[in-house]
């Protein structure tokens, strides 16, 4: 295997591979493709190291920006929510059964993060949440349970106390639920579970968020991109690039912070009172509000 035949591999994935649900020839999206290649890297650095091969071909081959910006260009992904946006969903769905999972999702969870959490993962005392296990659902049929994504996946996140507060009236809503329903109710250490104590994956959690949205009247946006509104409020607001990724549960800053914040023209405009001091003409260059 020589570079040629990587770049070769990645010029297949972005022209004539087949994305899934789509035609055969439509290539796939360069952040997928990426994905390949990121796998591909990881194998010939191990066997670099059992010194199976002689160097890591894969190590400085990279996805074309001239792909990256076409497909920015043609196929505009839906923006994440805005800080308003999200707001107005939290104050939409205060009274939903399921309002403590989706401010999971608010907090930064990935889907899978908060169909595995349990509630032993949960200290209320202490106002924090473990995240060790996952459970991702495989082709819309089968729930496959393991750890987390990564070992940086594996964190420990102090909980927002809005958050806290939802995940307790949750866990009294199921002991009610529990009380109510008898033998009829299944006993369940997840935390999303459904009124009978089942437990709940992230597609069911998905179509009840669009659900939500739909009666809301708010734009339809993945969950998943709630992720995304999360870190981006983080970030403009001034969290540290270290602890940003570590929130995320990556282990890169640079790929947290280009791959999930997305500042808006909304965001920017905290730069306006510092280039107010800086370009303004006629007044004390000193105060930011001039």
């Amino acid at each position: 295997m020589t570079e040629d035949d990587v770049e070769s591999l990645v010029a297949w994935l972005l022209v004539s591979a087949r994305r899934r649900g789509g035609k055969p020839g439509t290539g796939l999206r360069t952040v997928t493709a990426s994905g390949v290649l990121g796998r591909l890297r990881s194998a010939l650095n191990l066997a670099v190291r059992r010194r199976l091969v002689g160097r890591n071909v894969a190590e400085h081959i990279t996805i074309p920006r001239k792909a990256r910006k076409a497909e920015k260009r043609d196929s505009p992904r839906e923006k994440p929510w805005n800080v308003v946006e999200v707001k107005e969903f939290i104050l939409g769905i205060r009274d939903d059964r399921l309002f403590g999972p989706l401010l999971l999702s608010l907090m930064g969870l990935r889907p899978a993060e908060v169909s595995g959490l349990r509630w032993d993962d949960v200290d209320f005392e202490e106002g924090t949440l473990s995240i060790t296990n996952t459970r991702t659902l495989i082709g819309n049929t089968r729930v496959v349970e393991k750890d987390t994504k990564s070992e940086a996946g594996e964190r420990t996140l102090p909980l927002p106390d809005p958050v806290r507060l939802a995940l307790l009236s949750f866990k009294v809503l199921q002991a009610a639920e529990a009380a109510t329903a008898g033998e009829a109710y299944t006993a369940s250490p997840y935390v999303f579970v459904d009124s009978l104590g089942q437990p709940m994956n992230g597609r069911l959690l998905r179509e009840h968020a669009y659900h939500l949205m739909t009666g809301l009247d708010l734009r339809k946006v993945r969950l998943y991109d709630a992720r995304h509104s999360c870190l981006t409020f983080l970030a403009v607001n001034g969290v540290p690039d270290t602890i940003l990724a570590a929130w995320a549960g990556h282990t890169n800053a640079n790929f947290t912070k280009r791959v999930y914040v997305h500042p808006t023209a909304a965001d920017m405009r905290s730069a306006v009172v510092h280039l107010n001091a800086l370009l303004g003409v006629g007044g004390d260059a000193s105060d930011p509000s001039v």
